[in-house]
């Protein structure tokens, strides 16, 4: 007696993924993406398209000669220099504030939640006023840095302040404690606890509170012109040299100086993101 054999059918092909987002556009989707791609491109692609136009109307000739002017490139280093710096420092400040806030019980500790958002709702010019007030030349705690550099950093350190703080503390407290106490059970130290478990869950939020905080630096205006003086060549920065040359119908200048600012943004803005990622892939 024999036993007939049937010989296995041709594979079939693997299933194919779907789609990210699980599923096609259907008309509602289609349509609500089409009025957001049409929203977002009247108020940033259109505006940022005119503004690099506007900034080779005259030939790369001209564009060069704007942003390498003397006075154009001392403004365009103390503002990205002292935005990185202020972005840094933000880093670590805001960070521990925000862990405080969210690790800690203390008296008083609404009160400095509300305080945290004055710069968001704060106007930027009452804003200058306040740290002309506090910070100028009849300044009650003896303090004068008017039209210096320090006035700068400080300008953007106080409208800076809440980003890194409002990104990482709701992150920081959804974080799941009894991951931290197992690790500590296992004979992890804080430190290491702190570097392996907690610090790559946070780097995603740290690193979108340093681009906002950057961004918001470099294109600061209303809380330190008052206080800076805004001294050529010592204390002037871009947006304040930018409304100077439309002031002068200079309009390709301001355009090509404004172009630079969104290629350095944009070139942090990136930077910034491949770290984060690179942290995390490393924790």
């Amino acid at each position: 007696m024999t036993t007939a054999t049937i010989a296995p059918g041709p594979a079939a092909p693997p299933a194919r993924r779907k789609a990210r987002g699980g599923r096609r556009l259907n008309r509602a989707s289609g349509l609500g993406l089409g009025v957001a791609m049409l929203w977002f491109s009247l108020l940033v692609l259109i505006p940022l398209i005119a503004v690099i136009v506007t900034a080779g109307e005259g030939g790369w000739g001209a564009f060069w000669d704007s942003v390498t002017n003397a006075q154009t490139a001392a403004s365009i280093r103390l503002t990205v220099g002292t935005a990185l710096l202020v972005t840094v420092v933000n880093v670590f400040m805001g960070t521990l504030i925000a862990w405080v806030l969210v690790r800690d019980r203390f008296w008083g500790q609404r009160v400095i939640e509300v305080l945290i958002d004055v710069p968001f709702a704060l106007p930027t010019i009452v804003a200058g006023l306040v740290l002309l007030s506090l910070y100028g030349r009849d300044s009650p705690l003896g303090i004068d840095i008017a039209n210096t550099r320090p006035a700068v950093f400080l300008a953007f350190l106080f409208v800076t302040l809440p980003f890194v703080v409002r990104t990482v503390q709701p992150v920081l407290a959804e974080l799941d404690r009894e991951v931290e106490e197992a690790a500590a059970s296992l004979g992890a130290s804080r430190f290491t606890t702190f570097r392996r478990i907690i610090l790559p869950s946070l780097t995603p939020a740290i690193a979108a509170g340093a681009a906002l905080s950057f961004a918001r630096g470099v294109s600061e205006y209303g809380s330190l012109v008052l206080l800076s003086g805004n001294l050529p060549m010592r204390t002037e920065v871009t947006s304040v040299r930018i409304l100077s040359s439309i002031e002068n119908d200079n309009l390709e200048s301001a355009a090509a100086t404004a172009a630079i600012l969104l290629v350095i943004s944009f070139i942090v803005i990136v930077t910034v993101d491949a770290l984060q990622r690179w942290v995390v892939r490393r924790g």
